[in-house]
């Protein structure tokens, strides 16, 4: 039972006896922890972004705007351009330098595309098999995407010269001097098979990446069903890869179209023979530098250029989701 006095004591708010005193309250001091909640500014994040938005608007976003209207304009390097309406687009309609550039670059896509997109597959099916050595064949693949351009392209020019190494073999056999660099088509040949072979490690890396996600499982299994590699390649690995392929095809697509550093180092600034393997980013380098160079009749190919290659990444994409359905 509570004796009296310690009722007393509870009632009066003082401790009773022999009951420990409560701590003091000290409230907030250097020995105590404190919680501070802070409001962040709504432009909180925009700091943040502001350098990245900054070099994206200086370098990308402004060059496109600037380029959009320059082609309106009959502007040149010295000279303040005035509005012309649509007399430039006009003009490369009965331009025939226009149409051998837009020719050569739609052959460029058609003709290098397919060999990018099933040579590398092929060669990353090689490399992903665990054999001796095959460390060393991935770097040999790989050491052409890293080279320069500038480096490439000059080895083979030395090499498809009329005195170069090909050529020398091909005199050895009998077989005689081929014009790899002198004949239109077979310079564009040649430039596409540069172009080829320089890709085909960087797509090899993109290919090896999307296989290494291909369960094991299917391959045993139709193994088991009695298909051989071919057929298991057509009926496993294609379809396991085929969003890869069509990034692929996208990519060397849009590559291909604005195809510059190849053909120029192997045809020269004039285009090959007669300008015949003029290409159309050539063709914008040609008209829109110099001192009397054309940047509005340039800034129109550029925006030609642009529209093409936004409607083959849309025509590759429209013709993945007619597959899917």
């Amino acid at each position: 039972m509570t004796s009296p006095t310690a009722s007393r004591a509870d009632a009066s708010g003082a401790p009773a006896p022999g009951a420990a005193a409560p701590a003091p309250d000290r409230g907030p001091g250097p020995g105590r922890r404190t919680r501070t909640v802070r409001r962040h500014l709504p432009t909180s994040p925009w700091l943040f972004a502001a350098p990245g938005l900054l070099i994206v608007g200086a370098f990308s976003l402004y060059p496109f705007v600037s380029t959009v209207l320059n082609s309106f304009t009959d502007r040149r390097t010295l000279v303040p351009g005035h509005y012309v309406g649509l007399a430039n687009f006009r003009e490369l309609w009965h331009d025939d330098m226009f149409w051998t550039g837009l020719r050569n670059s739609t052959l460029y896509v058609l003709g290098v595309v397919p060999a990018l997109v099933v040579l590398p597959l092929l060669l990353a099916l090689l490399v992903q098999r665990h054999i001796p050595g095959i460390a060393f064949f991935r770097a040999a693949f790989y050491t052409p995407v890293v080279a320069s351009i500038v480096v490439v392209g000059l080895i083979w020019v030395w090499m498809l010269d009329d005195r170069g190494l090909i050529n020398s073999v091909l005199e050895a056999v009998g077989v005689g001097k081929v014009g790899f660099l002198s004949d239109q088509w077979l310079l564009l040949g040649s430039a596409m098979a540069v172009t080829v072979w320089k890709g085909l490690g960087y797509y090899m890396i993109i290919y090896l990446a999307a296989l290494a996600n291909v369960p094991r499982e299917l391959h045993e299994a139709a193994a088991v069903d009695g298909a051989g590699a071919v057929r298991r390649f057509f009926t496993v690995t294609v379809p396991a890869v085929r969003s890869t392929m069509v990034l692929v095809a996208a990519l060397s697509s849009v590559s291909a179209f604005k195809v510059f550093s190849e053909v120029y180092l192997m045809a020269g600034p004039s285009g090959g023979p007669a300008g015949e393997d003029t290409t159309l980013v050539m063709l914008v380098q040609r008209t829109g530098t110099g001192l009397t160079g054309r940047v509005g009749y340039a800034s129109a190919i550029s925006v030609v250029v642009f529209v093409v290659t936004v409607a083959l990444m849309l025509l590759v994409l429209r013709a993945d989701r007619k597959e899917d359905a």
